[in-house]
C-alpha cells in the first residue's frame, strides 16, 4: 500500500513537471526576451509552436509503446528525456535553438498523458477524485511556471528557469528508477497480467453509444483545448497589459498567475468529487456555462478585477480537464486505455499548436478582447455539446 502511495506521488510530480516545463518559454517570452532578442511578442510566440505540435502528435506512440511494452519503462523516460531537453533550451542563443529545444521538451512531454493517466485510474472503482488529484499537480504545474520563471527572470535570468528544473527532473526520473527496481517482484510483474485480467467496462454500451460519446469527447477536447491554452498561455501577458494603471515586475506578474493558477487548480477536485457522485452531463454543462458567462465579463475588464474574473474563468477550465479523463476511464477498456488517451490528447495538444500562433495573430491584429470573444464561442459550443450525452452513472466508473 505504502509503495502504490509512492507511485501516486511519482504520477502527480510527472504531471506537474509536465505542464511546467511546457509553460516556462510562455513567461520568458512575455516578460524577458522580447527585450534580450529584439523581437515582438506576435514574433516570438510562435517559435513555441512546433513544441505543442509534438507534444500532440508524440502522444500516438507513446501510448502504443507503453501498452505494448512498459507504462514504468515510459515514464522513466519522460522524467530524464524532458530534464535533458529542459537542459539544452537554457542554452539557446537564438529563437531557432529554443525552437528545436523546446520541440525536444514536447515530445518527451507527450508520454505523460497517455502514460501517466492510464496509470493513475488502473484498478480503480472511482476514477473522478484521483484524477482530480493528479490533474491539480497538472496544473500546479502551470502556476509554477509563471512564477518560478518570473522569480529565475528578477533574479538570474530565463536561461536558470530551464537548466535548474531540468536538472531536477532528470533527478526525479533516477529515483523513479531506483522505485520501479524495488518494487516487490510480484506487484511488478504483472503490469501487464494486470492490464489483460481487469474486466471490460465497455461491454454493456452499444458501439452507437460508444461512438456518440467518442465523438463528443473529441469534440469538447478540441475546443477545450483551444480555451486551455489561449488562457494559460497568454495569462501573463494579460496581466501585464491590463494591470498597467501600475508597474509590475515579472515576479509579481508571475505571482499574481501563480495565485490565479493555483486556487483555480483545486475546481477540479471539487468537479472530481461531484463526477464520482452526480450526472456527469450535468456537471460538464455547468462547467461550460460558467466559462462563457467569465469570458463575456472580461472581454473590456482591465484592473484589479481582472485578477478575480481570471480567477474564475481559471476554475472553470480547469475544473473541465478531468472530465474528458474520466469519459475516457469509463468507456475503455483497460488493455487500450493508453491509446483511447493517446488519441484524446492528441486532438487537445494538436489544437493547442495551433493555438500559439493564433494568440500572436489576434494580439498583434486586434487585441485580447477579441481572444476572449473567441472563446466564449468556444465555451458555449461545448455546453451544446454536452447536451447531446446520454446518461452515464457514476457507478459505471472504470475498474481498470
Amino acid at each position: 500500500m505504502q509503495h502504490k502511495k509512492l507511485s501516486f506521488l511519482f504520477l502527480n510530480v510527472g504531471h506537474f513537471l509536465d505542464h511546467f516545463f511546457m509553460l516556462i518559454f510562455a513567461t520568458a517570452a512575455a516578460l524577458q526576451l522580447t527585450q534580450e532578442w529584439g523581437l515582438t511578442y506576435a514574433e516570438l510566440v510562435p517559435y513555441a509552436t512546433p513544441g505543442f505540435i509534438a507534444f500532440g502528435i508524440g502522444a500516438i506512440p507513446a501510448g502504443w509503446i507503453a501498452d505494448k511494452w512498459s507504462r514504468q519503462g515510459m515514464m522513466v523516460i519522460f522524467f530524464i528525456g524532458i530534464g535533458i531537453s529542459a537542459v539544452l533550451a537554457s542554452m539557446a542563443n537564438s529563437p531557432l535553438q529554443i525552437a528545436f529545444a523546446l520541440t525536444a521538451i514536447g515530445l518527451f512531454a507527450a508520454i505523460y498523458h497517455p502514460v501517466g493517466l492510464a496509470m493513475v485510474v488502473q484498478g480503480r472503482d472511482k476514477t473522478g477524485i484521483p484524477l482530480a488529484v493528479n490533474g491539480i499537480f497538472g496544473n500546479l504545474g502551470v502556476a509554477s511556471a509563471a512564477l518560478i520563471t518570473g522569480i529565475f527572470i528578477d533574479a538570474t535570468g530565463w536561461r536558470s528557469a530551464f537548466l535548474v528544473s531540468g536538472l531536477v527532473s532528470v533527478v526525479v526520473g533516477l529515483l523513479y528508477f531506483l522505485h520501479i527496481r524495488a518494487e516487490n517482484p510480484d506487484t511488478q510483474a504483472d503490469e501487464k497480467l494486470v492490464k489483460k485480467n481487469q474486466p471490460s467496462t465497455t461491454a454493456a454500451v452499444s458501439r452507437q453509444i460508444l461512438v456518440r460519446v467518442f465523438g463528443i469527447i473529441f469534440f469538447t477536447t478540441a475546443l477545450g483545448g483551444l480555451i486551455f491554452q489561449s488562457t494559460t498561455f497568454a495569462l501573463p501577458k494579460i496581466f501585464a497589459e491590463r494591470l498597467s494603471d501600475q508597474t509590475y515586475s515579472a515576479t509579481l506578474i508571475g505571482q499574481y498567475a501563480f495565485i490565479v493558477f493555483s486556487v483555480a487548480a483545486f475546481g477540479q477536485l471539487v468537479v472530481g468529487y461531484l463526477l464520482d457522485r452526480c450526472s456527469l452531463r450535468k456537471v460538464f454543462a455547468w462547467v461550460a456555462a460558467f466559462q462563457v458567462v467569465f469570458f463575456i465579463v472580461m472581454i473590456q475588464l482591465s484592473g484589479t478585477a481582472v485578477v478575480l474574473v481570471g480567477m474564475g474563468f481559471m476554475l472553470a477550465v480547469f475544473g473541465q480537464i478531468p472530465i474528458n479523463d474520466v469519459l475516457v476511464g469509463r468507456m475503455a477498456q483497460s488493455e487500450w486505455r493508453s491509446r483511447a488517451y493517446a488519441l484524446r490528447y492528441i486532438v487537445s495538444f494538436t489544437v493547442m499548436a495551433s493555438v500559439v500562433p493564433l494568440i500572436a495573430w489576434i494580439h498583434g491584429t486586434w487585441s485580447f478582447s477579441v481572444l476572449f470573444v473567441v472563446l466564449a464561442i468556444a465555451a458555449a459550443l461545448i455546453f451544446l455539446a454536452v447536451l447531446l450525452l446520454p446518461k452515464l452513472e457514476p457507478s459505471a466508473a472504470a475498474a481498470g
